[in-house]
């Protein structure tokens, strides 16, 4: 089992990429985890201040890193899905870095890894 019986986890996905976002949400929701797809991160600021806390963030590596992002960073698994270009741009905030290109099995499997307590 992925979570406990009372709650689902939450999977924040944040991603300009829409194709990401869609197919990665989709697939996660199939597994019964609640993905939740933003552009910005300042959603994800409102998200956590709504009371949404994330088991695991997947960020698209076309975000940049800011302040609350790189904090969240130091306590949740980060799943980062970077071009080829961008070998050691996210070792700080990354627990998992999946190079482009790459397949949304693969994006699943890493949150997947995470969310049993064994980082991929």
């Amino acid at each position: 089992m992925l979570y406990c019986k009372t709650r689902m986890p939450i999977v924040f996905i944040l991603a300009r990429d829409w194709p990401l976002r869609v197919l990665l949400r989709a697939e996660l929701r199939e597994r019964g985890i609640q993905a939740i797809g933003m552009q910005t991160a300042g959603e994800v600021g409102t998200r956590i201040a709504s009371g949404d806390m994330p088991s695991v963030v997947v960020l698209e590596a076309s975000q940049d890193l800011e302040p609350g992002l790189e904090s969240l960073a130091r306590r949740v698994p980060f799943v980062v899905v970077a071009s080829g270009a961008d070998q050691d741009a996210w070792p700080a905030a990354a627990t998992t870095v999946l190079h482009r290109p790459v397949r949304i099995a693969e994006v699943v499997a890493a949150v997947l890894g995470h969310l049993r307590g064994r980082p991929a």
